[in-house]
């Protein structure tokens, strides 16, 4: 057995070479967490600049008529035993996902709301506009071991705008995924149908159909390190109860996650699945996730709330945990390399990051389809500083 000391020393200078690779590094971004392992870096509060809902028929409206409820059982009563298999096939109404929306909802938005954003228009020039989504991936990628991504990168007017690209392994996982996990994705679904309310103070209704085009999304505000930035994610509901109305302070993430027995499988749901939870939660400013768990027969027997900013304390002394420095700062650093990559002010010019577990981040550079994503609307109304975005914008134009 080797001395401690060799060991630490031997691990040092490891660390030492990572970084001077991630100094060298021009053309690629390596993704190893020791590289990352430094303070936290600065996060500023995000604060919500406005809403928008998606219809049951994915139309776009410039309110909050999709928000709901935060409605749970009472705790004192028996346990909740929701029936998450209860309506499918038949009241399932799953959104159509070949149709690739891109920022498209977020760009509506942002025609609307141009004029009055705080910091005026030159604050949008320096901003980075993209879906909260995104930037969860980007927090996991140290950590990530399954599962890679694309992300095509297009400076328009001074923006940075981010927009997914489903990688060609996604969208085979998408078109073979089997009959048991649609069945689970719907059973997410459903656990919000029996926790949400249409209005404060109402009832939960889970005999109406679980459609998955609704949906109510916050428009937020923040800046990491010295990157601004601009985004938007879905929110599974509002608490009326909350110690504070003011979103997203107010807002909860509904999640289900199967019955667990043992403390290995406590161990890797705290090291896998909380990390992904703890990202899209802290992003936002959301503070509390609450699950429902699952049995094998798809009843969920219990009920538990984990407030974000303590998520991490599950792994801090987990050897093989995560670190929420490590994502943050490994965050900030693809956002500096996309920024001092894309040079070229161009909507039409598309730089695509692409990252596969085990590699680094690289990029390569295409022009128009069927990278290009900021649509045609979008550009000459900003580009004309039109007073008013036209009425329907196609997703597909």
């Amino acid at each position: 057995m080797e001395p401690r000391g060799t060991k630490r020393r031997a691990e040092k200078l490891e660390v030492a070479e990572l970084r001077n690779k991630l100094a060298d590094s021009t053309s690629s971004l390596p993704t190893e967490p020791a590289l990352y392992s430094g303070p936290f870096p600065f996060y500023r509060r995000p604060s919500e600049l406005g809403c928008f809902s998606l219809d049951a028929q994915r139309q776009y409206h410039g309110d909050a008529r999709a928000l709901r409820y935060y409605s749970p059982p009472p705790t004192n009563g028996p346990g909740p035993e929701f029936d998450l298999r209860d309506g499918y096939p038949d009241r399932y109404l799953p959104r159509d996902e070949e149709v690739r929306e891109g920022l498209d909802h977020l760009l509506r938005w942002l025609l609307e709301h141009r004029g009055q954003l705080e910091g005026g228009p030159g604050w949008l020039a320096g901003a980075i506009v993209t879906w909260r989504g995104h930037l969860t991936k980007l927090l996991t990628t140290p950590y990530e071991r399954q599962e890679g991504w694309q992300l095509a990168a297009s400076r328009f007017q001074g923006t940075l705008y981010l927009s997914e690209v489903e990688t060609p392994a996604a969208r085979a996982q998408r078109l073979a995924r089997p009959p048991l996990l649609r069945e689970l994705m719907y059973m997410g679904y459903k656990f919000e149908q029996y926790m949400c309310a249409d209005k404060p103070g109402g009832s939960p209704d889970p005999s109406g159909e679980v459609n998955t085009n609704v949906a109510f999304c916050s428009v937020l505000r923040s800046r990491l390190g010295n990157h601004p930035l601009l985004f938007s994610g879905e929110v599974d509901c509002t608490d009326p109860q909350a110690p504070s109305t003011q979103p997203p302070t107010c807002y909860v993430e509904l999640k289900t996650s199967k019955e667990m027995y043992s403390p290995g499988q406590w161990r890797s749901f705290y090291r896998h699945k909380l990390l992904k939870w703890w990202a899209q939660s802290f992003l936002p400013g959301v503070p509390k996730v609450v699950a429902g768990f699952r049995n094998p027969e798809g009843f969920v027997c219990s009920l538990k709330t984990f407030p974000t900013m303590e998520m991490f304390e599950h792994v801090r002394n987990d050897r093989d945990g995560w670190n929420p420095s490590v994502c943050m700062n490994f965050c900030a650093a693809f956002l500096s390399f996309a920024q001092s990559t894309v040079v070229q002010d161009d909507s039409r010019l598309v730089h695509l990051f692409s990252w596969e577990p085990g590699g680094p981040v690289t990029v390569s550079v295409h022009r128009d389809a069927p990278y290009a994503f900021l649509p045609m609307w979008y550009v000459e109304a900003m580009t004309q500083d039109l007073p008013s975005v036209p009425k329907t914008p196609s997703p597909t134009e």
